[in-house]
């Protein structure tokens, strides 16, 4: 009998060390997936308004005790792990009373205006850097080397995203969760686009400079992964600093609650950025009237202004996908899928519109589709969420998971774009 018993508590222990096994490279797939972006499933009242949603970590199970270590206490035992935004506040709010804010609608009616104003102003930094480092100033990128205009904005948009989306996110969550949205998928998300990158890497193969393409590629990934790099390890030196700074000057523990954490802040936060979009959008739209007949990049950029907002959104919806995996088994965890969705959509589509700029020649027609590629689908694609999820790969334990990611995500978007931009204008001439 004691024999039996002991047979069977090799066997429980060892079911439980292969389940816990499956757990920990699961959820190690699913933190990798969700280092950039998780969309909606980030908000609060969709966090408690679903029971799915509340993240438990059932990896590490004692013995002796039967305690169940947290996402939180998991964090502390393998600080080199990656947790989402999502797990921590999630794990964080399980603890306390559920937190008093916003009805759903309401809460999601807040993320996506204040994702709309960071979003205009990704895409008015974006154009600014394209005439700073571009051909009429500093001379830096152009449309006929492997230093294509999207650059400089693809680099320091990943340098931000490794300080603001990988090492304070947390902390700007704590302050406002919808604040931390709009900068990681509003503003960086539309300061850096995939689309214009794939573009200008396909306007250089149709005039026969594949070398250049290919190098364009080569040497875009490779300074995006710095830059993230870079961006994260002096994120954490200031850290540091400012930590070493307190701790010298001494702490008196009083410090000014300036969380929005209540409905009233949130609503009045809400009325705020609503204003502020009201503005933004009259200003373009007048702008654009003005400008409409006389065409150019002015009216092109204001254009673009307007619609920026909507692909800033679809890619938030589609985010909600990365770590959901494939199916009801979910396969695959470990690829994004909804920002590569959102990249390979956003690179085919602007394909598909350079085309149609090549084969009509109209002013009218020129002002819309490049205000749209500009606009609606620099928005829609992004490279600083695909960097943060590179740099998540790259720093697991399946670190060779980063490059197939990124060779996906290029040959797809660079394959698509040959059948429907190369092929028709190789046909054309």
């Amino acid at each position: 009998m004691e024999r039996m018993n002991s047979t069977s508590s090799s066997i429980r222990r060892r079911s439980m060390s292969i389940s816990s096994h499956t757990s920990h490279h699961d959820g190690e797939c699913e933190r990798v997936s969700e280092a950039g972006d998780i969309g909606d499933r980030a908000l609060p009242s969709r966090r408690f308004s679903e029971s799915s949603s509340t993240h438990f970590s059932f990896d590490n199970i004692s013995e002796e005790n039967g305690a169940v270590v947290s996402t939180a206490q998991e964090e502390i035992m393998h600080p080199n792990s990656t947790l989402s935004t999502g797990e921590i506040v999630g794990s964080e709010d399980t603890n306390h009373e559920p937190r008093r804010g916003l009805p759903e609608l309401l809460d999601y009616a807040s993320c996506m205006v204040q994702m709309a104003v960071f979003g205009i102003l990704g895409v008015l930094t974006r154009y600014l850097l394209q005439k700073l480092f571009g051909p009429g100033v500093a001379s830096v990128t152009s449309n006929q080397t492997i230093l294509y205009l999207d650059l400089p904005s693809n680099m320091i948009g990943s340098f931000l995203m490794g300080w603001f989306g990988v090492v304070f996110k947390v902390d700007i969550s704590r302050v406002s969760e919808h604040l931390a949205i709009a900068i990681t998928t509003g503003y960086l998300g539309s300061l850096t686009t995939f689309s214009g990158w794939n573009q200008k890497m396909l306007e250089l193969s149709v005039s026969g400079h594949w070398h250049f393409a290919a190098l364009g590629f080569l040497v875009g990934l490779f300074l995006v992964a710095f830059s993230i790099i870079f961006g994260i390890e002096t994120a954490k030196g200031f850290r540091w600093l400012v930590n070493k700074l307190n701790m010298s000057c001494g702490s008196d523990g009083s410090k000014i609650n300036c969380k929005v954490d209540s409905s009233g802040r949130q609503l009045t936060v809400m009325m705020m950025f609503l204003v502020i979009l009201a503005i933004l959008w009259g200003v373009c739209g007048a702008l654009v009237k003005a400008e409409f007949k006389h065409g150019g990049s002015a009216a092109e950029l204001w254009f673009a202004c307007m619609v920026g907002p909507i692909g800033v959104w679809i890619r938030w919806f589609l985010a909600r996908l990365n770590g959901c995996g494939l199916g009801k088994a979910g396969l695959l965890k470990w690829i994004p899928f909804g920002t590569l969705i959102a990249n390979v959509s956003a690179a085919c589509v602007m394909a598909a519109l350079a085309t149609v700029k090549d084969a009509v020649h109209n002013r009218d027609c020129d002002t819309v589709v490049t205000g749209i590629q500009f606009g609606l689908l620099g928005c829609l694609s992004t490279v600083s969420t695909f960097a943060a999820e590179f740099n998540a790969m790259r720093e697991s334990s399946y670190p060779w998971r980063a490059y197939v990611y990124a060779i996906i995500t290029v040959s797809l978007s660079f394959t698509l774009g040959i059948l429907i931009y190369c092929i028709p204008v190789w046909k054309g001439v």
